[in-house]
């Protein structure tokens, strides 16, 4: 049975911690931050954890790494 390839577009967005769970970064922090609020956007600049059946289906696709 042949290897399973790593999808390239989780690899761009998802990085596994040395424990491996899955890390990501979160969305809506590139433009039009002036309507979020201080604490909203402190909290966005920190990476984020899938969880669950995501977090393992993500893991999948990441492959080896």
């Amino acid at each position: 049975m042949p290897k399973q390839k790593t999808k390239k577009a989780v690899v761009k967005r998802m990085k596994l911690t040395k424990t491996g769970k899955v890390k990501f970064r979160h969305a809506f922090t590139s433009h039009l931050l002036v309507r979020r609020s201080s604490k909203r956007k402190r909290h966005l600049r920190q990476k984020g954890l899938c969880k669950g059946k995501v977090a393992a289906s993500m893991a999948q696709l990441l492959g080896g790494r």
